[in-house]
Formats: structure tokens, C-alpha cells, sequence
């Protein structure tokens, strides 16, 4: 088996120099991180915060039914993708972790968590990355950190994450939480990242992600992770709306919607979609009382929406409908 990374990495030789030669050849995503599998609903994660720009596209790997890989330090991006590939292949996490270090030129400059869709973990720190660095291996979990301002990090992010209640989302939440207040990065915060998979392959990869979601450059990403968590739970109610009412159950739906719009009030889009739904599935009355309040929050644009949605078909093609729908803006003018 041969490892080939996205970014070329020179050969490290033995000695107080190898981190350092090896620094214009690899992302160093220095950092802390938490790989999970939930064990209620199966359903596998990753979560990370680190120094670094963009650290999404590099640590954290997820695939549905198969596993999460979590890689940094100097990061080997092949473990994530080819961790997954021997997981999905059978192995288990301890033997696709065993397999990628033994044909790893530069092992102890890496730091890697793997979860399986069993439950089984496995993790490695390399002897030569850079201080206060570990793991702590849990049961379906691990925890890992590099560069950190101290070693309390990740048996903080461990305790954590034993502790929290909630959606496997909120665990690694309040995990990456509590890296933070143990002290975190010793270079500060910048970027972070959660993906979850669900439980089971569709075949469709894009219908298996509960969550992928980047925080690319920020100067409180965890916080700003959390606001982005929030947001995309009210579009999932949102969208749970919408089949409750392509189910014909609208007492459903108006719960979901009320929710969505309770979760994320500040979006008046998810109000407004909402209201089209109901109005387009017989509960008019609830619609209007909704689009009144779209309207009266940012007016003439949505006002102005609903004719135009009707003439692809999303809404009524009908004047009269569109005029009742209108007519909740307290500016509209009917055309003469």
C-alpha cells in the first residue's frame, strides 16, 4: 500500500529538524479534535478546532455506515479517505489505523483518530508532535490534541463529552467547548468544523450527511460553529414541515414550522417558505397570518416573490390568491 498526500511532503529525516523540514510540505493543522460514533442511533461524527485556516477540508472525514477519521498535526491527508476505504472494506478502525502507519514514512510527526460504524476506535500520537499533545480513547470516542497550552485539553474534551446530554451534534459541541476553557490552542482560534454521517449508507452520499459545516476564518469559531449548528437544525424542522404536510398531516407541520421559526427567528425566509407551504395545502388562514409577518418585517421583496413563484408553479396562478396574499403588506397598493 502506498501513501500519496494531496500536498507533496518531502522525506523527514530522524532529528530535531524533521518537524521542520517538513513545514513548507504539509497543512499543519494543529489542533484538537473529537471522533465519535453515537450509540443510540449509530450515527458517526468528527468535530475540530484549530489555528488554522479552513481546517474543514483537511481533519475531518465521514462516511455513512463505514466510519470518521480525524487528521492533523503534520497533517497525512490520505488517512482520511484511505482510513475510510480499508474501514469500508472491512477492517477495523484499529487495523486501517495499523495499516496507514506501517507504510508511513514520517509516522511520528502524525496525530490520528478512527471510528468504525461498530464502535470499535483507535488513535495514535506521534512521539514528535508538537507539545502538549495526547488523546484520550473512550468508549465509541476519542479526543485528541497538538500544540496545545497544556496536556488538561483533551481529558477536559473526554469529560465533556461523557457528560452532555443531546443530538450526538450537541456532545461534540460541548467537547470542542471544553477544550477551549482548558486552555485550547496555544496559538489562539480560528477555524473549526463539524460532520456527521448518518448510521447507514443510502448509496447517496448526499442524502447522508446530518451536518457538514465550516467555519472558515473566525475570531470565535466555536461560538460561530454553534450559531451555524443552530441554523441548520431549523432548516432541517423546516423541512420536516414540508413532508408532514406532503404526508397530510398539518398539525404536524405547524408544529415544525413554529419550531424552525422559535430555533432561528432571524431568518424570515424559513417563515416565508413555510407560509407558502401551508397556504398551498389548505390551511390559509395560518399562511396569511404568517405572511403578514414576513411582510411586515422586510416588506416589498417577499410582497413581490409570490407572484413570481406562482408563475413556475410554486404558488397559486391565480390573481386573486396572490392579491389575498399581497394584501397582508401593509403597503401594498392593489393595480388599477
Amino acid at each position: 500500500m502506498e501513501l500519496t498526500s494531496v500536498i507533496p511532503l518531502v522525506l523527514l529525516v530522524a532529528g530535531p529538524g524533521a518537524a521542520g523540514a517538513a513545514r513548507t510540505a504539509a497543512p499543519l493543522a494543529h489542533t484538537y479534535s473529537i471522533v465519535a460514533r453515537d450509540s443510540a442511533t449509530g450515527e458517526l461524527g468528527v468535530a475540530v478546532q484549530s489555528h488554522y485556516f479552513s481546517v474543514g477540508p483537511i481533519v475531518p472525514w465521514a462516511e455513512a455506515g463505514v466510519g470518521a477519521v480525524a487528521t492533523q498535526s503534520l497533517v497525512l491527508v490520505d488517512y482520511g479517505p484511505k482510513g475510510l476505504d480499508l474501514m469500508r472494506q472491512g477492517l477495523t478502525a484499529p487495523q486501517a489505523l495499523d495499516a496507514l502507519l506501517k507504510v508511513d514514512s514520517n509516522p511520528d510527526v502524525r496525530q490520528v483518530a478512527m471510528v468504525d460504524a461498530r464502535g470499535n476506535v483507535a488513535a495514535h500520537t506521534g512521539p514528535m508532535c508538537i507539545p502538549a499533545a495526547g488523546q484520550h480513547v473512550g468508549n465509541h470516542y476519542s479526543t485528541q490534541a497538538n500544540l496545545m497550552s497544556n496536556d488538561k485539553v483533551w481529558p477536559a474534551m473526554a469529560a465533556a463529552y461523557e457528560r452532555a446530554s443531546g443530538d450526538l451534534a450537541e456532545r461534540l459541541l460541548q467537547a470542542l467547548e471544553a477544550g477551549e476553557r482548558a486552555g485550547g490552542d496555544i496559538r489562539g482560534r480560528q477555524s473549526a468544523a463539524i460532520l456527521i454521517v448518518k448510521a447507514q449508507s443510502s448509496g447517496k452520499p448526499w442524502q447522508d450527511r446530518v451536518m457538514d459545516l465550516r467555519v472558515e476564518d473566525h475570531p470565535d469559531p466555536l461560538k460561530e460553529l454553534r450559531r451555524l449548528v443552530r441554523l441548520r437544525r431549523a432548516y432541517n424542522l423546516e423541512d420536516q414541515g414540508d413532508n408532514f404536510i406532503a404526508e397530510k398531516k398539518p398539525e404536524q407541520a405547524l408544529e415544525a414550522y413554529a419550531q424552525a421559526a422559535k430555533l432561528a427567528p432571524e431568518i424570515v425566509e424559513l417563515q416565508f417558505w413555510a407560509a407558502v407551504s401551508m397556504y398551498t395545502n389548505g390551511q390559509e388562514a395560518k399562511a396569511l397570518e404568517t405572511f403578514k409577518t414576513v411582510f411586515a418585517r422586510e416588506g416589498k421583496r417577499w410582497v413581490d416573490l409570490v407572484s413570481r413563484i406562482a408563475k413556475v408553479g410554486l404558488f397559486p396562478d391565480d390573481p386573486a390568491k396572490i392579491e389575498q396574499v399581497q394584501r397582508q403588506w401593509s403597503g401594498f397598493r392593489a393595480k388599477r
